[in-house]
């Protein structure tokens, strides 16, 4: 296992666009960064093909996927060379690099592009182990010991925004609100993008951390182990549990305000289904007051109704319950005059 990891190193330190031959559900699920699908067979193909190897063997199998790709030849080669030129588009290649090729597990798919590129005399290189390497890779990145540092507090306390901020000034973090694409709370989907597969944000969370300098701190936010549907990894998780903690304080008044800046802008019906997704928990009165404040505009009231809610959640929920420091934000602008605050709690 070791000299395939060694592998997956030399494949990544190669420069060339990185394409990735499995079927679109394949990728889907989980891929590389930065890679590109060009599918040697797609979702249906594939199926058939699995078919045929458990009911009539091997044999019959590569000749059915063989009569496929003999079809899709030259539109396999039109979108290989689209993406090459691209890469060299961008990187502004004219001098050798090599066009990069993996599928599930560095076998017939990836060789048989490699082969079919050999032919134009282009330099192609695969990865042996495939994506299975790859992932392998990933779950084990979790397992290391991290200098992980929880940034937690109450609903509205910009949690988000201070972590946007150590980003910005070249901390070492983490968004895993930004990479599940949700926000965590019932409101969290809100003028975000599609979620990813649990398998993709796993593999943006490890790419991120083999950035880091394992020494320096990590700042993360705290969450719920599940965000929308996606699942922090569960090593990565416990160290969250066991790490240090800075709690943020702001006072109520600027919490409503970081509340309302943030969910006004969406429309009625969006932030109404939102509140009626978590209407036994709110309780009847409060969800009462909430769906007519929304109708009526009066932010201040919709958020106010949520936030004891919220606030009793995160009593139960929070991550990393020893070893905490508070930083008091309260009417703190969220800009670089912070950062002193940050780095004398740490």
């Amino acid at each position: 296992m070791y000299f395939k990891r060694k592998e997956l190193e030399k494949f990544r330190s190669f420069k060339g666009p990185l394409i990735d031959v499995r079927s679109p559900s394949e990728y889907y699920k989980g891929h590389l960064p930065n890679s590109i699908n060009i599918p040697l067979f797609d979702n249906d193909e594939r199926s058939i093909i699995g078919t045929i190897y458990k009911k009539e063997g091997r044999k019959k199998a590569v000749i059915e996927g063989l009569n496929f790709f003999e079809k899709k030849m030259e539109f396999l080669l039109d979108n290989l060379f689209i993406s090459i030129e691209s890469y060299k588009t961008i990187a502004n290649k004219n001098n050798e690099f090599f066009i990069r090729i993996y599928c599930s597990r560095g076998g017939m798919r990836s060789q048989s592009i490699a082969w079919l590129l050999e032919k134009y005399k282009l330099n192609p290189i695969t990865l042996k182990g495939g994506y299975k390497i790859y992932r392998r890779w990933v779950l084990d990145s979790f397992s290391k010991k991290l200098n992980l540092l929880v940034i937690g507090g109450k609903t509205g306390t910009g949690k988000t925004r201070l972590l946007s901020l150590l980003e910005k000034y070249k901390y070492q973090t983490i968004d895993l609100e930004g990479f599940a694409c949700h926000r965590g709370s019932t409101f969290g989907a809100l003028g975000m993008k599609e979620q990813p597969s649990n398998e993709q944000f796993e593999n943006k969370i490890a790419e991120k951390l083999n950035s880091f300098k394992n020494s320096n701190n990590i700042f993360v936010e705290a969450e719920s182990a599940n965000i929308g549907k996606c699942k922090i990894p569960h090593e990565f998780f416990n160290q969250m549990k066991n790490s240090r903690r800075i709690e943020i304080i702001r006072s109520e008044s600027n919490r409503l305000d970081e509340l309302i800046d943030t969910y006004s802008v969406f429309k009625k019906e969006e932030l109404q289904e939102s509140v009626l997704r978590i209407k036994k928990r709110l309780g009847p009165q409060r969800t009462k007051i909430a769906l007519e404040s929304i109708n009526n505009e009066r932010w201040d009231l919709v958020c106010k109704s949520v936030l004891d809610y919220y606030d009793k959640c995160y009593e139960y929920e929070k991550v990393g319950k020893t070893n905490i420091k508070i930083l008091d934000l309260t009417d703190k602008k969220y800009d670089e005059s912070i950062l002193e605050l940050v780095n004398n709690v740490l």
